[in-house]
């Protein structure tokens, strides 16, 4: 059964204590003790319109399903403009596909807040007024507050300040919901351009290109609002509230601009395929399972590896009777050690450095340069400087020679910086030699060359 057939409370009649309760107006138990609900301004267009108010409470009161049952009936019969009465055989073949049971509860709840109404004499039921009052509003708010056609949710707002101005009943509560949504939609954009997202800042755009083009089409209401001798001083100010909103509306396309740009400059590219990192996102979010996206790409899956609790159990059992050793010894802190003496290796490599910077500058003197042929190239091989020596002396003094004329080494201090400002070149080539050396088999073949250049540099 979509309702309930047993009547409700609200459907009831009021006995003797319920008169008496309202009598003392049982609104007052929502409100603090001295506030009496009538000083409100509120509650009293409330009270007036309250035949309005049960009617809606008629139809939404309730499980989802009896609300659609009850707005199916009242929209096939106000929608039947062919006839203004229906008689219940009618009604009865018109709504052959309901229940009957269904269907003689949504009519006796329609006829009891006064949506239909019957006419005793002529056995038929008619619309009333009220209900397509109700009717044409809810027909309104359906048409105009789609999602998929009106993002900006202000269509139907706009569309009841127009039709109140148009028949010069426009009121200052209809003006304060369209200022409360323009208010709304800026505080959105701009949490929207203040987050950085980029998904987030197009959709906000799209957004707010529909805002403004109910914006345009509201301006003209506006207009003949504020210019109107009718409209009261509440009515100009509420009006005027709307166009400092619309105005701060229609100057944020610089913002989304800006920062559009700055996120198309942050942009990163995935080398040289022209995809970027909003490329591959909004792949991902094309696939509504990222985990299909793992099938087939992991050869071995994973196995999970469970214990039976026999082999828990076992693994007790062994732990349980396994002997461990007791320590009996002292338990107080151990006596105080010197520190053993280390002898430090640095002086002699430091020895041994001085001697390959002696030695490279001995090669860096012009009279001493082991080339004795008059128009040779002054350049000796490399063997010739870092022979005779062992496999490790060679190694050290081998790694050394990168820095000879290394100018970031040569601006600093030290024997590393002395040997980066000797005026020698050294020069090496892909190519192997073999050595006639009891240390060494074979070596690079390279050279030191004087830097003549560098040289003269250092003089001036």
């Amino acid at each position: 059964m979509i309702d309930n057939l047993a009547a409700s409370a609200a459907d009831l009649p009021l006995t003797h204590d319920d008169t008496a309760a309202d009598a003392a107006d049982p609104l007052q138990a929502h409100f603090q003790e001295g506030v009496a609900p009538d000083e409100i301004e509120q509650v009293y267009h409330l009270k007036r319109a309250q035949p309005m108010l049960q009617a809606f409470t008629a139809l939404f009161h309730g499980a989802q399903d009896g609300v659609i049952v009850r707005l199916l009936v009242l929209r096939e019969l106000a929608s039947d403009t062919a006839d203004s009465a229906f008689s219940r055989a009618d009604i009865n073949t018109k709504f052959a596909y309901l229940i009957p049971e269904s269907l003689e509860t949504v009519l006796g709840r329609l006829r009891s807040h006064g949506l239909l109404a019957w006419d005793n004499p002529a056995a038929v039921y008619r619309i009333t007024p009220m209900a397509r009052n109700v009717l044409a509003a809810l027909d309104t708010l359906l048409a105009l507050a789609k999602p998929e056609e009106d993002e900006a949710e202000m269509g139907f707002l706009l569309s009841q300040v127009a039709g109140a101005q148009a028949v010069g009943g426009v009121t200052v509560d209809q003006l304060r919901h369209l200022l409360g949504r323009l208010v709304e939609l800026h505080e959105e954009f701009r949490d929207a351009i203040a987050s950085g997202s980029e998904f987030r800042l197009r959709a906000s755009q799209a957004k707010w290109h529909m805002a403004c083009d109910w914006v345009e089409k509201g301006s003209q209401i506006l207009r003949a609002i504020t210019s109107s001798d009718q409209a009261d001083a509440a009515t100009h100010k509420a009006a005027q509230a709307i166009g400092r909103a619309q105005s701060s509306l229609l100057n944020m396309q610089g913002m989304f601009s800006r920062a559009l740009n700055q996120i198309e400059r942050q942009r990163v590219h995935l080398g040289q395929s022209g995809l970027s990192t909003t490329d591959i996102k909004r792949w991902l979010l094309a696939h509504d399972d990222l985990a299909s996206l793992a099938e087939g790409a992991i050869e071995r899956p994973v196995l999970p590896l469970f214990i039976t609790p026999a082999e828990m159990i076992d693994v007790a059992e062994t732990e349980l009777l396994t002997e461990r050793p007791v320590y009996t010894g002292p338990t107080g802190l151990p006596s105080g050690q010197d520190a053993p003496t280390t002898i430090n290796d640095n002086p002699a490599m430091q020895v041994e450095l001085d001697d390959w910077i002696a030695r490279l500058a001995d090669f860096a003197n012009l009279d001493n340069f082991p080339v004795m042929a008059e128009g040779a190239p002054k350049s000796v091989p490399i063997e010739e400087s870092l022979l005779p020596a062992t496999f490790a002396i060679a190694s050290y003094r081998a790694s050394l020679l990168p820095l000879l004329g290394d100018p970031a080494e040569a601006s600093l201090q030290g024997p590393t910086a002395a040997l980066a400002r000797l005026p020698v070149r050294f020069s090496s080539e892909d190519e192997m030699i073999e050595l006639d050396d009891p240390h060494i088999a074979a070596m690079s073949r390279a050279t030191l060359s004087l830097n003549l250049d560098l040289d003269s540099n250092n003089d001036e």
